[in-house]
């Protein structure tokens, strides 16, 4: 976790777990509220209508302050829960999960439910790109339209290594990108347009601060 904030997952992550023929199989979506997730969980439903159980758990807000689950007929405590409580370790928000079940024909027990709920969500969670939220600043980048390729890869590259993000260029009278890094690094990302445009490029200060969902391992 970046922090103190929870991440989140970049893009639907479908993974299918077979427990005693029982048929578990795990949808985890990245969601930007408890309708969003509960978009998914209708979905979920209406593509897989012959199953018998369809338990879900979700996580919302910008410090995961929303949490829902559902059983859906399953003992309680033995689906919902449990999925919730991988989110929770995972250290996720802004995420739904979603277990579907088809019945094998071999009861589990409260014990192997639980086992088979959780390791479905930790398992699909497994394959998920996590991305950390930071608090990143904007710094804007304004080149002549003849450098905008080059800085394009420049910038990119640049923010790729640093952990920071960089938005489309906008073409008007020059090519004006606009980065977002680490307030500490400002400096740094300043020398590096003024080394590469030997003074043609101009890089107003640090503005504008938002959270930004940066892929996990980034510096």
């Amino acid at each position: 976790m970046s922090g103190s904030r929870p991440s989140t997952i970049a893009r639907v992550v479908d993974h299918e777990l077979v427990i005693k023929k029982s048929r578990f199989i795990a949808r985890i979506a990245p969601v930007s509220s408890p309708e969003d997730a509960d978009v998914v969980i209708a979905a979920v439903r209406k593509q897989s209508w012959d199953a018998r159980h369809h338990c879900s758990a979700q996580i919302t807000g910008p410090l995961g302050e929303r949490a829902r689950s559902s059983d859906d007929g399953e003992p309680l405590g033995t689906a919902g829960v449990p999925m919730l409580e991988v989110l929770r370790r995972r250290e996720l928000t802004d995420v739904v999960a979603v277990v579907t079940r088809y019945f094998g024909g071999v009861k589990l027990g409260a014990g192997g439910l639980v086992r088979a709920y959780s390791s479905s969500v930790s398992e699909a969670l497994d394959l998920a790109t996590v991305l950390d939220r930071r608090m990143l600043t904007a710094v804007e980048v304004n080149v002549p339209h003849v450098d905008a390729g080059r800085f394009d890869n420049l910038l990119r590259e640049w923010v790729h290594r640093r952990g920071g993000a960089l938005d489309e260029p906008v073409y008007a009278a020059a090519a004006s990108f606009v980065v977002w890094v680490r307030p500490e690094v400002v400096p740094e990302l300043a020398a590096a347009i003024a080394e590469a445009s030997a003074g043609a490029g101009t890089g107003p200060p640090a503005g504008v601060e938002k959270l930004i969902d940066v892929p996990r391992g980034a510096s």
